[in-house]
């Protein structure tokens, strides 16, 4: 396992790359990497993210123009294209109460509580109906309880947040795999998915690009930690 000092090192030294050598990946190295981003956090364990890994020269050609011709695209091997499923409860929720309760990672307390709030949480409802209520009273019911942010409302800030954390275990395990990385949002993400044939109900959310950089000697700078952290308040 590793210990904290070397994981802080390997969190310390990833760097966004933009330009990559051609050589292809290690064989086995990629799915590695996919399964990294697998077992990354996921809200009520829903898991939406998916990702079209893009390793064909005509694809990423395409795909090039679609995000505002970024050369790493290009340069490197593999792109990781990373994808939010709008429709995941419906999708996903039974396959995954089953499998928990199958592991005995679930209780069946815990799966009632799902069964109840999930539902309630992400369905809009026919014509959008639910959405319109939820909208609206949700912060009107603020004013007397506590009420977390409901994904029917703000779906894709929901996806985003699921799927980034997919993307940074992918993005962590290529680091300590020798590999370099680039997140980007820099890209139309209409024209992504029609080049990569992604369903209506699948958005693109992050790019990957992944491969060996042609430098290793690339400078990072962070502001000091006291101006991020704030003990017991801001």
């Amino acid at each position: 396992m590793t210990n904290l000092d070397e994981f802080l090192q390997l969190a310390q030294s990833r760097r966004a790359v933009r330009h990559f050598r051609p050589d292809q990946l290690p064989d086995g190295v990629l799915e590695k990497l996919c399964d990294a981003a697998r077992w990354a956090p996921s809200g009520y364990n829903l898991q939406p993210t998916h990702i079209v890994v893009v390793s064909d020269a005509s694809l990423r050609q395409e795909l090039y123009g679609a995000c505002m011709e970024q050369k790493q695209i290009l340069e490197a091997p593999v792109v990781a294209v990373f994808c939010g499923d709008r429709n995941v409860v419906a999708n996903n929720f039974e396959a995954t109460v089953e499998t928990g309760r199958a592991a005995g990672a679930i209780t069946a307390e815990y799966e009632s509580k799902l069964r109840k709030f999930v539902p309630l949480a992400f369905r809009t409802g026919p014509l959008g109906v639910n959405w319109l209520w939820k909208a609206f009273l949700v912060p009107v019911a603020r004013w007397f309880r506590p009420i977390p942010s409901i994904p029917a409302v703000h779906r894709r800030a929901w996806l985003a947040k699921q799927v980034a954390l997919a993307a940074q275990n992918f993005m962590g395990a290529a680091q300590a795999a020798g590999l370099g990385t680039c997140p980007m949002e820099g890209f139309d993400s209409r024209r992504v998915a029609k080049v990569l044939g992604i369903p209506r109900h699948v958005e693109p959310i992050l790019l990957v690009p992944v491969g060996f950089p042609q430098s290793t000697n690339l400078k990072k700078t962070r502001l000091p930690l006291e101006r991020m952290v704030h003990r017991d308040g801001w």
